[in-house]
């Protein structure tokens, strides 16, 4: 396990705005915290070398590209041998629709965060690409109403 590297007040505003906008410009980076651009650029790449900053996301608005449903499918295994899981969470993660899959302990082994286009894709989706692995024991899917974004790790 990584030891966590010691982040004074500024690497914290930084994060905090990237975090609320990954695709902020350094220039306006710079602008929001009063800061020089030459320090937020400095600031940014230790964050990024050091492996706090690990990569760049874009945010889709998935409905607008054809997929408004979205579910979390809970998958509960009947063995648990490691070349099982590790074969089967491979698989999980290179259906088309999975946004993200959880490994997760307790009564479920995963948790998938899926997007599709229809109810019957849905279906579809359990059916072709998770039912059909022989560890799978169960699965449970639930519907999406609403995301909103937490405070995440380093508040609002």
């Amino acid at each position: 396990m990584q030891q966590a590297r010691e982040l004074d007040d500024i690497d914290r505003a930084i994060l905090r705005a990237l975090t609320a906008d990954g695709g902020m410009t350094n220039r306006d980076l710079a602008a929001q915290l009063g800061l020089p651009e030459s320090t937020c650029a400095y600031r940014v790449r230790a964050l990024r070398s050091s492996g706090i900053i690990t990569g760049d996301r874009v945010s889709l608005d998935l409905p607008a590209l054809g997929y408004p449903i979205q579910a979390v499918i809970k998958v509960r295994l009947g063995s648990h041998g490691a070349e099982h899981v590790n074969a089967l969470y491979d698989d999980l993660v290179r259906i088309p629709g999975v946004l993200e899959a959880i490994h997760v302990a307790g009564a479920d082994d995963f948790h998938l965060h899926v997007a599709v286009e229809s109810p019957e894709a849905l279906r579809d989706l359990v059916l072709q690409h998770i039912t059909v692995h022989r560890v799978v024991r169960q699965t449970e899917t639930q519907l999406i109403f609403e995301t909103r974004r937490g405070a995440g790790v380093l508040g609002g």
